[in-house]
C-alpha cells in the first residue's frame, strides 16, 4: 500500500492528503556523528544491487589496487560519485544554473545536503577515507536519495553493520520522500524517533531558523525545550503542559522499541539529570499524546504568525512529519508568502 502519512492525535488517525510542491529537504547527520573512521571495511561481494553504480577500473586501472575478491579498495568512492552524478540539482531542490561538466551534483552542493564538509565528501570519493561512521552513511543515504537496497549496499562498502532493528533509524524511504515532496508548500520537519531534526524544507527554515549550523543534541527537540533553548515559538502554560507530556512519553516509548540504542538512552539520562521537570515527568510514568493545535510563532521580520501544527507519521516507520499551516485568507497566511520570498535572508 505505500507509505500513508497519518495525524498522531485522536480521534483516530487521519490520511494528509497530497499536493503537488517543489520542496528542498536538507539532510543532517544524527546526533553524535562524526567524520573520521571508526572500522575497516570488509570484504563485499562482487555485485551491488540494482540501480548501484558500475565498479570502475579494474586491477590495471589508475587508483587503489584490487582487494582479494577482485574489488577496488576505492569502490565506496566511485559508488558515492555514480550515485551523486545521477541526482539533478532540481530534484532536490538547488539551482542548476552556471556552466556544469555533469548533470549531476557537485560535491560542494552533496557536502551541503549532507551536512559534511567538501573536502571529506572529496577523500570519500578518491579512497583516502573508505570508513565513514554510520551517520554519516545516513545522511549521504539521505542526501543521495538511495533505495532501500542501495542503502545496504552503502553500509556494506564501508564496512558498516546497519542499524538493526533495537535502534532508531533515520533512514526516509523513498515512498514517503515522494509523498513529502508532493504536500503542500506549507514549512515541513522530520524527526525520528527520539525527536532528532533529520530533514527540513525551505519553508521551515524561514519560518523557524535555519539548523544548518546546529549539531548533535542541538537539533533535538526535546533536548532543546527541557534545557530552555525554545526558539521562536511562543506556548501557553497549556500548551506547554501538553507538549512536555507528549514529548516525554515518545521518549519513554522508544527507549522500550529500541532497547540497544546508547544513544537515545544517553539522552535521557542527561534530560534526568540536567532538568527536574523532565525527572519529574519521567518519573511520574505520565502519558500523553500529540493534539493537533495552534501554535503562535515569533518572526523577527514578519512578525507573530498564528498557525496550526500537525504531526504525522508514515505507517510503519517511527519518523515524525511536524507541519505548519496558516487559514486561507488570513494574516498568517500572507505572512507565510512573504517568507517563501525572503527566506532566511534578513529584509533591510
Amino acid at each position: 500500500m505505500g507509505d500513508v502519512l497519518t495525524l498522531l492525535a485522536p480521534p483516530g488517525h487521519r490520511q494528509y492528503p497530497p499536493q503537488r510542491v517543489d520542496c528542498q529537504y536538507q539532510a543532517v547527520p544524527g546526533a553524535g556523528a562524526d567524520t573520521g573512521g571508526v572500522s575497516r571495511p570488509k570484504d563485499v561481494p562482487a555485485e551491488g544491487p540494482p540501480g548501484a553504480p558500475a565498479a570502475g577500473p579494474g586491477a590495471n586501472g589508475p587508483g587503489p589496487k584490487p582487494n582479494d575478491l577482485g574489488r577496488s579498495a576505492n569502490d565506496l568512492g566511485r559508488a558515492l560519485h555514480g550515485w551523486r552524478d545521477r541526482i539533478s540539482p532540481a530534484t532536490v531542490g538547488l539551482p542548476s544554473g552556471g556552466v556544469r561538466r555533469a548533470a549531476g551534483l557537485r560535491r560542494e552542493e552533496l557536502a551541503h545536503l549532507a551536512a559534511l564538509s567538501v573536502d571529506y565528501i572529496t577523500r570519500l570519493e578518491q579512497g583516502r577515507a573508505t570508513s565513514p561512521s554510520p551517520q554519516v552513511l545516513g545522511s549521504l543515504a539521505r542526501a543521495l536519495r538511495l533505495s532501500d537496497a542501495e542503502r545496504s549496499y552503502l553500509y556494506l562498502l564501508a564496512g558498516q553493520p546497519e542499524p538493526g532493528p533495537g535502534h532508531i533509524s533515520s533512514h526516509v524511504p523513498p515512498g514517503l520522500r515522494r509523498l513529502l515532496d508532493q504536500l503542500s508548500g506549507a514549512p515541513l520537519s522530520v524527526h525520528d524517533a527520539a525527536w532528532n531534526l533529520i530533514e527540513w524544507n525551505a519553508s521551515w527554515a524561514a519560518l523557524l531558523g535555519d539548523p544548518s549550523a546546529l549539531r548533535g543534541r542541538e537539533r533535538n527537540v526535546v533536548w532543546r525545550h527541557f534545557t530552555g533553548r525554545r526558539g521562536r515559538v511562543t506556548q501557553t502554560p497549556e500548551q506547554r503542559a501538553d507538549f512536555e507530556a507528549s514529548t516525554v512519553a515518545d521518549l519513554r516509548a522508544a527507549t522500550a522499541r529500541y532497547p540497544a540504542d546508547q544513544g537515545l538512552r544517553a539522552l535521557v539520562k542527561d534530560l534526568r539529570e540536567t532538568s527536574e521537570t523532565f525527572a519529574g515527568l519521567w518519573d511520574s510514568g505520565i502519558v500523553g499524546t500529540h493534539e493537533s493545535g495552534s501554535k503562535t510563532i515569533t518572526h523577527p521580520e514578519v512578525g507573530l504568525l498564528t498557525l496550526s501544527c500537525d504531526v504525522l507519521v508514515a505507517q510503519g516507520s517511527d519518523l515524525r512529519v511536524v507541519a505548519y499551516t496558516a487559514a486561507p485568507g488570513s494574516e498568517s497566511a500572507a505572512a507565510l508568502g512573504l517568507l517563501d520570498v525572503i527566506g532566511i535572508q534578513a529584509m533591510t
